[in-house]
């Protein structure tokens, strides 16, 4: 069930973490958010990351959380840029 739930974090987060980059509020919803917007969206994807790698290492300790908090991290990123790029990629 840890895994599920930081892996869900980690997607989550970084989805909030692109989110508050002005050129993907460009590309994804065709116009730049708040300054606001962005500030609560980078709050809440770094909360996101955090609360995931706590999680890590409440359940495996330290070292193997470690490990654990950077291969869900790791496939959530690859997963989200790859849907980014398939979201984004010119229509023929």
């Amino acid at each position: 069930m840890t895994h599920a739930l930081v892996f869900l974090l980690a997607l989550a987060g970084f989805g909030c973490l692109a989110l508050a980059m002005e050129r993907h509020q460009r590309d994804l919803l065709k116009r730049a958010l708040a300054a606001a917007s962005s500030r609560r969206l980078r709050i809440a994807g770094t909360s996101m990351l955090m609360l995931g790698f706590a999680l890590c290492v409440a359940a495996r300790g330290l070292g193997l959380g470690l490990a654990q908090f950077s291969g869900h991290t790791s496939v959530a990123a690859g997963l989200l840029v790859a849907a980014m790029a398939f979201h984004l990629r010119p229509r023929t």
